[in-house]
Formats: structure tokens, sequence, C-alpha cells
């Protein structure tokens, strides 16, 4: 298959969100640099940190405009110098810019193959979702059998596969979630759901822990809920992993540390652990392959949008009318 000059893509106009995100017919198709690849993408993962991306709020994110997208799956169709260890036409995903598109360079080293017997778009999650779950869970998070972990955001891609983990390694799983998408989490083994909306969180999580708190909170939300999860940790034990920003930002001081919230915060951004702690992330890839093949982590059925899509698909995350993983489909 011959490669194009130009493609389709989604591109970014503005900072004002993804209502501004247009489809573009003849953007030219990107040449794989030293290092990088080129695939064709099949599927597009649609994540948390495209919002934000989209209302300027990632630091150090692009300048509109720019193509969309970070996370894509396709066909190995060229490789750029230096790289050695990818053939063609190997299915592999991977995190990189302008994933909206219908061609896109990735990095040779973090290409990740797609699982044999997988499609394209069941993969979806495999490089940026699910090493976040389980980086908060076990590489900084330190849970262990017997203790209890609070998920937030429980039914989306990230939460989905922070309580199948959770529960592989034992804990007792208290997850949050609007109503409606109640008995995606049990189903997955979640102990408790408590609905994000309508429930004081901290209140309910201190009950069905008789007072004691949790002793791990993957919090992906921010705003008011933020204060939530600190409230219902565990103290001077308890951890809470922070690796989202969805409801917004949070404060808190050394005050509340000392005299409110006597717990652990510990920040987490995948790409900058990727970065500064790359045998960290070895090994945390390693544990994940091996939760795939016994069945812990099984392939995604993610909710397809069509690219032309992509500002609905985008639009329905951020207001968390979503379950899972979505994907766009170039």
């Amino acid at each position: 298959m011959s490669i194009p000059s130009t493609m389709r893509a989604l591109q970014q106009t503005s900072l004002h969100g993804p209502q501004d995100l247009r489809l573009i017919t003849d953007t030219p198709v990107p040449s794989p640099g030293p290092g990088e690849i080129l695939i064709r993408v099949t599927a597009a993962g649609v994540n948390f940190v495209d919002i934000s991306q989209a209302r300027g709020t990632f630091a150090g994110g692009p300048q509109p405009p720019y193509l969309a997208g970070i996370e894509g799956a396709g066909v190995v169709e060229a490789v750029g110098d230096g790289v050695t260890d990818v053939e063609l036409g190997a299915h592999v995903i991977g995190v990189g810019g302008g994933a909206f598109a219908e061609y896109m360079a990735l990095p040779a080293v973090g290409a990740v193959p797609v699982p044999a017997g997988w499609d394209d778009e069941q993969a979806l999650g495999l490089v940026v979702s699910w090493p976040t779950a389980l980086a908060a869970l076990k590489s900084l998070g330190g849970v262990a059998e017997g203790q209890t972990v609070l998920i937030h955001a429980a039914a989306g891609g990230t939460g989905q596969a922070a309580v199948k983990m959770a529960k592989h390694v034992g804990a007792t799983v208290i997850a949050t979630a609007s109503s409606g998408k109640h008995e995606v989490v049990r189903a997955l083994g979640a102990d408790h759901v408590i609905d994000s909306r309508g429930t004081d969180i901290a209140t309910e999580v201190l009950r069905l822990t008789d007072d004691a708190g949790a002793d791990l909170v993957l919090e992906s939300v921010g705003g008011a809920t933020f204060d939530a999860s600190l409230a219902a940790t565990k103290r001077v034990t308890g951890r809470v992993v922070v690796y989202g920003v969805a409801g917004g930002e949070a404060a808190i001081t050394n005050w509340d540390l000392i005299y409110k919230h006597q717990v652990h915060v510990i920040g987490l951004n995948i790409g900058v652990l990727i970065q500064t702690a790359p045998q960290i992330f070895g090994e945390l890839m390693g544990e994940m392959f091996k939760l795939v093949a016994v069945g812990v982590l099984s392939p995604g059925q993610p909710t397809i949008y069509e690219l032309a899509e992509g500002s609905k698909a985008l639009t329905e995350l951020e207001g968390r009318t979503t379950v899972g993983k979505v994907a766009l489909l170039p």
C-alpha cells in the first residue's frame, strides 16, 4: 500500500474546548524522523489529556492550530533512520502527537505490539490508561492484599483497569461513578459503588471502613472531590495518588497536611514517569503484560466514533456521559 502525500485529520483551532476541533482533508502525511515509525492509524484513543490540551490547561501543551490526539494504534508503514527492531506491517500502539488522523509518527522505542488475536482498537489503553492505573496502584500507591482502595471515575478507561487490578491483588475496592454506571462497575468486581454526584463520598467511605478510611485513593477528578478524597483517606499511612484534574484544580496547604489531612499525597504524570524513571516504567509494562497474559486485563471494547465525530466524542467524555474507553476510527 503506497503512502499518500496528504490525509484527513482533526485540527484543534482554539483553546476554548473540543467544540473547535475541525476535520481537515489535505494536511501533509508526516515523515518518520530518526528513531521514529510511521503508522497508518486504524484506531485512536480519546483521553482526558486531549480535553486538557483543547482547553489550554495541559502544562506545556501544544498551541493551536495543531493536530489533536496522542494515542494511536495501527500498521507500521515506514521507519526512520536508526530503527531496526520494528517490522513493516506490524500492528502497534503508541503515544505521540497528531493521533486523530489517518497517519501519525511515533517514537519507535515506545511502540508496543498489539497483543496477538486482538483488534487494534481493543488495545487502546495499553500505553495510557492501563499503565496509569497500574502505576497509581502499585509503583506509587503500594497497594497490598487486604487493603482498601477508593477509585474515582471507576467506569472510565483508567478506572475500569484499576478496579480489575486492585481486585487481582486482593484489595477491597470502593468505587465512585454516576448512578447510571454502577452496574458496569459492579460487574468489574467492585465491592462497593458510591454515587459520585449525589453522595457525601468521604462520609460513605468512612462508614464502609468503620471510620478507618481508605488505605489508597486513586484521585483523577480534582475540584471538590479532591478534598473528599483527602478526608476519606486513612490517617498517617494512607496514600492519595493524584493523576487527573477532570473536575478542576484544587488547593491543599501545609496547614491542611499537618492539622486536617495527615496523609501522603503523590502526583503521577505517566509521561514524566516514562521520561525520568524508564526502569520503573519498563518494570511496570512487564507486569502489565503478565496481567494481559493471565486474563486480568482483557481486550477492550471501546465506544466507537468516526473521525468526523471527534468533537462530539471529546464533548461527551468531558461531560462524563461515556463508559470505558472512547475511540475514533479514521
